[in-house]
């Protein structure tokens, strides 16, 4: 088993722009998606940016390479006065899977949602997601909702 230093979870920086593409097309691959370019490009720019409204991501680095990303939103809830956090995607390199990088990355927006005053935080994923929902079985609670959407 290879030693590896403690996971940090940081900011996303203008400068990690091709490591994050490179782990999110990671992501999108695994849902069998994929973006334009000029996705790829707005997407990265909002994550940047001091809007609100927008996303906001971090990475996890290991040994000083780029090995997980989160992106995060705070939005109003009907029901609440604060605001909730959505946490829409999550993505650790298959290389280093299970060894804590999705965990440190959703205690992390944990971590800032209490620090913006919205301690709800949630997220989505798909039935046959089982490694994925293993994790999310220790650090969630299951709810009963099924998502529908326009078609």
């Amino acid at each position: 088993m290879t030693q590896h230093k403690q996971v940090s979870v940081r900011a996303l920086h203008i400068s990690d722009e091709s490591e994050w593409r490179r782990l999110w097309t990671g992501y999108l691959e695994y849902y069998e998606a994929k973006v334009s370019e000029e996705v790829y490009a707005s997407s990265f720019a909002r994550l940047l940016g001091d809007d609100p409204r927008d996303f906001n991501g971090m990475l996890a680095v290991l040994d000083g390479t780029p090995v997980g990303l989160v992106h995060y939103l705070f939005h109003r809830h009907g029901w609440k006065v604060e605001n909730v956090c959505y946490l829409q995607d999550l993505y650790a390199d298959p290389s280093v899977r299970g060894i804590g990088i999705g965990r440190a990355l959703i205690e992390a927006v944990y971590a800032k949602a209490d620090a913006a005053g919205a301690p709800s935080v949630y997220w989505l994923t798909q039935d046959f997601n089982h490694s994925a929902r293993k994790l999310y079985d220790k650090v969630g609670q299951l709810t009963p909702f099924i998502k529908y959407q326009r078609p």
